[in-house]
């Protein structure tokens, strides 16, 4: 607990200048969307069609799977639904959930996403040891393997106690940042603007590589993930 006030003090300290400290998390949130982004069009375009982060638009898809009597359909979505909800309750058991006097980052966040950065190594590892040419059922792995470290992110995110902050929820962030555009004597809102950009070029970025570079596609979101949690520990843990 002093060492959590500590840090608390010392980010309180650099809230002047264009770098704050609510900035500078928002700048690792927004790069943590890339995650987001790149393993939904791996998912999308290698491992069954399916999505590992829009829970919504899988409930479609098992709908679907219904009526077309398809079922690798059925298969893809429910394993990504229900390794989805396995990450989601690590997660949430590993990052807690929010309190009171929220530090701008807080660690048990960072466990989460190492957590997370875990998982996909697995991911990545099996990618390599496959030559990015998964069989069907080990694409059904892969799949559970990428829902459920979207699922750890998920929940990781919500412990920053943000209403409305997600980085794979984000219809929600799209419908906020309409409404924003109509309330008067208001600017856009910059980083629900960002997390629509950024989830959008991560599945660009990540489409690309597994278009063209497949072996290395599990480079993008290990990258991005990568470079937010050095950049949460180095921001905000390092003084401890």
């Amino acid at each position: 607990m002093a060492r959590e006030t500590s840090e608390l003090a010392a980010a309180s300290d650099e809230r002047s200048g264009f770098w704050t400290v609510e900035r500078r998390r928002d700048g690792l949130i927004v790069l943590l969307t890339l995650v987001t982004g790149s393993l939904d069009a791996i998912g999308l375009l290698r491992l069954g069609g399916v999505f590992t982060s829009v829970m919504t638009g899988n409930m479609v898809f098992l709908g679907v799977s219904v009526a077309e009597r398809n079922g690798a359909l059925a298969v893809h979505t429910g394993v990504a639904f229900l390794t989805y909800i396995v990450g989601s309750f690590l997660g949430a058991r590993l990052a807690g959930h929010a309190d009171g006097e929220q530090h701008p980052w807080p660690r048990p966040v960072v466990h989460g996403l190492l957590l997370e950065f875990g998982v996909l190594c697995v991911f990545g590892v099996w990618w390599e040891v496959v030559g990015a040419a998964p069989s069907s059922v080990v694409g059904y792995a892969m799949l559970g393997v990428n829902a459920m470290a979207l699922g750890v992110q998920s929940a990781a995110v919500l412990r920053f106690g943000i209403s409305g902050l997600s980085t794979t929820y984000l219809t929600g962030t799209l419908t906020q940042f309409v409404a924003g555009l109509t309330k008067r004597g208001e600017g856009f809102q910059v980083r629900s603007g960002l997390l629509l950009l950024a989830l959008i070029t991560g599945a660009g970025l990540g489409s690309e590589v597994v278009l063209h570079a497949p072996r290395y596609a599990p480079l993008v979101p290990l990258g991005a993930l990568g470079l937010v949690v050095l950049g949460a520990w180095g921001t905000f843990h390092r003084r401890a």
